[in-house]
């Protein structure tokens, strides 16, 4: 559980240097309630009887990851760890030695196995008799499933991306995804998400955007994390749903009727939908959603007062969410949807073309900049997929900030894990050295601009009059916050996070546990 104490109604933090562009230099700050009420150097800090609280190092706003799935997150930390496997044969040794009627397993991916052949059912079974085994490869966009988990889903062998032998992908695997988290009761949902609240504060951050949906966690999931966010007073939850039913979506507490709406897949699962056919096959992916459903619920979205956001990756896939736009605009205007704060998750795989209809229509992309550190450069995955010339064309970043489209940093736990310093780095130093960005701005788009997207325009900033959401870092012989940026871009390690506050409260306290 995230470790919670009680604040006095005054507190005055003073000590620790911290980042504030509107108080350069400032070593305190007194916070009432939930808010900064002053800041300066703590030899003229206000009068009063407040409680004082003695920080060292160094205070960052509280990073926020703008796509996350909870749930999902929290079973990947509790249940069957495959990220490190190296074949199918290592696969099948750790499922061996598992037990229960269901295991639940994450992280496969077999573009870094030396033999890419995947186990099939039977080999499942084998390994893990009677048992049902539901495994999310590394993108949670394809799945391997047992012969008694398959058989538990009515009519699965016509579902689109159905294999006898291989994993599941498309509705298939949406089928067996639902049922697996259906058979969860609301006490082990409980459990988990709690659990991936608690790792968050741990690494400094205060507030996470939940895409989820009828088909990634369900409509259960989604409000009962929302309602235990909002009763624990930890890290803060944003809800994004993502149906075709924007009134749905508001009465279940979302701000957007989007977030994962799925457009097209991943390249992991050669689901992401391309304009050319994939470099190691000779599909080109596959579209869930059509030109028409998009302009639709745009409609609806701009109408109902609600942001609509797509999950678009491959380049056909974003071309078709753009063709949407444009038939909505014929219908709503384009300044009613620029003025929506619409957004497109992901959002990989772009050309100037596409982004010049970014810019036409103010989306903001969600961003995932550990999906290069992971899977960019020379043979890695997006290269196997997509080959070179493509994969360097992949999360142009500049490109993005240079015409002025709001970008926001996520990490898409479990695919990547909840760590902000890690996608600084991975937006700073990308392989491929024209998309990158400075520090400044990938700080930026970790900490303010997700506010920015759900319109708290005043967030993510540390300031007289802004959230008191922030964290406390250890950085010995550090001199400023702008050093400690630098420093940790430039290395491979992450400062240790002392203290995280949501709204004036701790959330975690290294000195507690």
């Amino acid at each position: 559980m995230v470790t919670m104490t009680s604040q006095p109604t005054h507190t005055l933090y003073r000590g620790a240097r911290i980042e504030s562009p509107a108080v350069p230099g400032a070593d305190a700050m007194l916070v009432r309630g939930a808010d900064i009420v002053w800041m300066g150097n703590q030899a003229q800090a206000p009068s009063g009887d407040f409680h004082i609280e003695q920080l060292e190092g160094i205070v960052l706003p509280a990073f926020v990851d703008s796509h996350v799935h909870t749930t999902a997150t929290g079973l990947a930390q509790t249940g069957l760890d495959l990220s490190q496997c190296r074949g199918a044969n290592d696969l099948l040794d750790k499922l061996s030695m598992q037990s229960g009627d269901l295991v639940i397993g994450h992280g496969w991916d077999e573009t870094r196995w030396e033999i890419p052949t995947l186990p099939t059912p039977a080999e499942l079974d084998r390994a893990a008799p009677g048992t049902k085994v539901y495994l999310s490869r590394v993108d949670v966009h394809s799945a391997l499933v047992s012969p008694r988990l398959r058989a538990a889903v009515d009519g699965l062998e016509g579902a689109t991306g159905y294999s006898a032998r291989g994993a599941l992908s498309r509705d298939a695997h949406h089928q067996i995804r639902t049922l697996v988290l259906s058979a969860l009761t609301s006490s082990q949902r409980r459990t988990v998400q709690s659990g991936t609240l608690t790792h968050a504060a741990r690494r400094g951050v205060g507030a996470i955007h939940e895409c989820g949906g009828p088909l990634i966690s369900g409509e259960d999931d989604f409000t009962e994390l929302l309602a235990l966010a909002k009763s624990q007073g930890g890290v803060e939850v944003t809800g994004f749903w993502g149906e075709f039913d924007p009134r749905k979506a508001r009465e279940m507490g979302a701000v957007s009727a989007g977030g994962d709406l799925f457009v097209d897949g991943s390249f992991g699962s050669r689901t992401a939908l391309l304009r050319e056919p994939y470099t190691d096959d000779a599909g080109r992916g596959f579209s869930y959603t059509h030109v028409d459903e998009i302009a639709q619920h745009l409609v609806a979205c701009v109408r109902e007062n609600i942001a609509a956001g797509f999950h678009a990756i491959g380049d056909a896939a974003i071309a078709a969410v753009l063709e949407g736009y444009a038939k909505a605009a014929a219908t709503v205007g384009t300044t009613a949807l620029r003025e929506g704060r619409h957004r497109l998750e992901h959002a990989e795989l772009l050309d100037a073309g596409l982004i010049r209809g970014l810019v036409e229509y103010g989306l903001t992309v969600s961003a995932q900049p550990a999906f290069d550190a992971r899977w960019g450069g020379p043979g890695g995955m997006h290269e196997q997929r997509l080959g070179a010339g493509r994969a360097a064309q992949l999360n142009p970043l500049a490109a993005l900030y240079n015409v002025g489209v709001p970008v926001v940093f996520g990490s898409d736990s479990p695919v990547t894990p909840i760590a902000p310093w890690a996608a600084l780095r991975g937006a700073c130093r990308p392989h491929h050295e024209q998309h990158a960005v400075s520090v400044k701005t990938a700080f930026a788009a970790h900490t303010r601009a997700p506010w920015r997207s759900i319109g708290n325009d005043s967030c993510g900033v540390l300031a007289p009059g802004a959230l008191a959401s922030f964290a406390v870092w250890r950085a010995d012989d550090i001199a400023d916050p702008s050093a400690l940026l630098r420093a940790v871009v430039d290395s491979e390690e992450d400062p240790m996070c002392e203290r995280t506050v949501v709204r004036g409260r701790d959330v975690f306290r290294a000195d507690v546990g």
